[in-house]
């Protein structure tokens, strides 16, 4: 059975002076880890934080902030998105008619003659017929509304 190694954490401080131990003490990155008892990584990762200007590590640190918040964001409208677009795909389309009644594909029974086989009603009408204008407005929602 594995021991898992308990995380140790450090303060920044702690951090700070073994950086200034390698970088301007120069005392070589393998002696200073093992003498601290911390893992080389570790020191490297410190190193590359911590050996640059307090103004520019704050800077990087609230783009990094900005940039974590943004792909989260980006994470939840796609997210979104997708469940918007499986949603339209689920909904029924009907099949707008001229008379009052209403008709989808799966409902029983005989199906009505007047019945718009297109989604735009130009296609429907007979040559020379003009379509009902409330019938042409409803096909040509964006849901295409049954009246």
């Amino acid at each position: 059975m594995e021991t898992k190694k308990a995380q140790r954490r450090f303060t920044e401080e702690f951090k700070i002076e073994a950086v200034k131990q390698v970088t301007e003490r120069g005392h070589p990155v393998a002696e200073v880890s093992v003498r601290l008892g911390v893992s080389a990584y570790s020191l490297y990762t410190w190193i590359k934080r911590y050996s640059v200007p307090a103004e520019q590590r704050a800077e990087h640190d609230s783009q990094a902030d900005e940039i974590r918040r943004l792909k989260a964001e980006l994470r939840r409208v796609t997210e979104e998105r997708d469940i918007l677009k499986n949603a339209l795909t689920a909904l029924p389309c009907p099949i707008c008619i001229e008379t009052a009644g209403a008709y989808t594909e799966g409902a029983p029974g005989p199906r009505p003659s007047a019945s718009w086989r297109y989604p735009t009603p130009s296609k429907n009408l007979a040559p020379g017929a003009q379509a009902d204008p409330t019938v042409v407005a409803c096909c040509m929602t964006p849901f295409r509304k049954v009246i």
